[in-house]
C-alpha cells in the first residue's frame, strides 16, 4: 500500500515538474478559450456553426452505411451562396478530417489539389532529378468511387428591432460511375440578434 502511494506521489511530482512554466508574452486582454465553447459574438457564420455542421454531416454520412469498405472519395469545395464571406474549405476539411480519423473513408486529391499532384508526378518522372527506383510511377493514382459536394445558403431578415439569419447547409455523396446521389443531408441553423 505504501509503495503504491509512493509511486503515485512520484508520478504527481514528475507531472507537476513537467508543467509549462514559460512566461506569458503579449496583451493583458488576450486569453485562451475553449475551442468547443459556443461562440455568440455576432449572428454571422462562426466557429460554432462550422463545428455543428461538420459534426452533424460526418455523423450522418458515417451512419448511413454507404461508406462500407473505406471507399475513395473526392471532395469538392462547398459553394458559398450566402451574402457573407465564409471559408467553406474549412467546412470540407473538418468533414474530411473527422471521416478519416473514424476510418470511414479515404480521400483522393480534391479538385483544387489535383494540379499539385499532377505537377509532382511530372517533376519526378520528367525532370531527371530523382533516382529512378524512388520515382512515383504515373498511371497508379486511385480514382474516386464517390464525389462529395455541397452548398451553404442563407436568408437574412431585418426589422428595426431584430436581425434573423437562417443558414442551410446541404451535402451530397454522388457515385462517380453512375451519377446517382447515394446520400444527402442538410443542417439548418438560425441565429437571431435583438438590437
Amino acid at each position: 500500500m505504501f509503495a503504491r502511494f509512493s509511486f503515485l506521489a512520484v508520478v504527481a511530482l514528475l507531472a507537476s515538474g513537467c508543467a509549462n512554466n514559460s512566461p506569458v508574452l503579449g496583451g493583458k486582454n488576450i486569453s485562451y478559450g475553449d475551442s468547443k465553447a459556443v461562440e455568440l459574438v455576432t449572428n454571422e457564420f462562426g466557429s460554432t456553426d462550422l463545428q455543428m455542421i461538420a459534426e452533424s454531416m460526418t455523423r450522418s454520412l458515417a451512419q448511413s452505411g454507404i461508406l462500407q469498405g473505406r471507399p475513395v472519395v473526392q471532395v469538392y469545395d462547398v459553394k458559398n451562396k450566402t451574402s457573407e464571406y465564409i471559408d467553406t474549405r474549412e467546412i470540407t476539411t473538418s468533414i474530411k478530417t473527422q471521416l478519416m480519423k473514424s476510418g470511414t473513408a479515404r480521400f483522393a486529391s480534391d479538385n483544387t489539389a489535383m494540379q499539385s499532384q499532377v505537377d509532382q508526378l511530372k517533376l519526378q518522372n520528367q525532370s531527371g532529378l530523382y533516382k529512378k527506383s524512388t520515382v512515383a510511377k504515373t498511371g497508379n493514382m486511385v480514382a474516386a468511387k464517390y464525389r462529395l459536394e455541397g452548398s451553404i445558403s442563407s436568408i437574412v431578415k431585418r426589422s428595426s428591432d431584430y436581425k434573423d439569419v437562417f443558414y442551410k447547409f446541404s451535402l451530397q455523396l454522388i457515385d462517380v460511375e453512375s451519377g446517382l446521389a447515394e446520400w444527402m443531408d442538410e443542417k439548418e441553423i438560425r441565429k437571431t440578434t435583438e438590437r
